[in-house]
């Protein structure tokens, strides 16, 4: 039985449709994991953190190198530091030091975590590929007027197959706008904008990695 295609219209800088392209119905059918989904952002999240908190604990904190009172007589609790995590202005009894967060997950899943995404975005019809993507100059608001063409709101992704400097000098200063090659998005990247704008090639690409 012959597999099902998926096509999407593939439009050029000023929005008209130029092309259409079919994407493996098998893959781009819709099903999205949303267990998957949230193990493997996680993920990418824990691996960006800094992990440079740090508490005192009762060896590391200043003072406290005199007993308060003597250990017998005076009717109160027996202290030997006023730096006792006890006390008010005490060390920190567990408390958090420097770690690494990082960690991976199999490369399976983070190519399913990856398709599971792209079909979420395709069900709510968000992604848009266009021919490619170039500038003549290096210039913000020819990026913006692209953008105003193909009538994206809000945090968009654009996915190129390379990177153009023309256009990535031009999509610096969108705040909105963020700029990546295929090779490099994963599913974090696209569940946090809201529209993806990609090139042919690029999700040509982006296709065959995750089957």
């Amino acid at each position: 039985m012959e597999a099902t295609k998926t096509r999407l219209s593939v439009y050029d800088l000023k929005g008209k449709v130029v092309d259409s392209i079919e994407l493996d119905g098998t893959l781009f059918d819709g099903t999205v994991n949303k267990t998957l989904l949230y193990e493997v952002v996680k993920m990418y999240q824990a691996n960006v953190r800094r992990g440079t908190h740090s508490s005192l604990t009762r060896a590391e904190v200043a003072g406290g190198g005199v007993k308060p009172w003597r250990q017998k007589g005076t009717g109160r609790a027996r202290v030997g530091s006023t730096r006792n995590p006890v006390w008010r202005h005490g060390g920190i009894t567990f408390g958090p030091k420097p770690r690494d967060y990082e960690y991976t997950m199999p490369k399976k899943a983070m190519r399913k975590a990856l398709l599971s995404s792209l079909n979420a975005r395709l069900s709510e019809e968000m992604i848009m590929p266009v021919v490619k993507v170039q500038l003549k100059e290096a210039k913000t608001k020819e990026m913006k007027q692209v953008l105003n063409n193909l009538k994206l709101t809000g945090k968009t992704l654009l996915v190129v197959d390379v990177v153009d400097e023309n256009v990535r000098r031009a999509a610096h200063n969108l705040q909105d706008l963020t700029m990546k090659e295929g090779r490099n998005i994963n599913a974090r990247d696209v569940l946090v904008n809201e529209h993806i704008l990609i090139e042919k090639e690029a999700l040509e690409k982006l296709a065959e990695r995750v089957k």
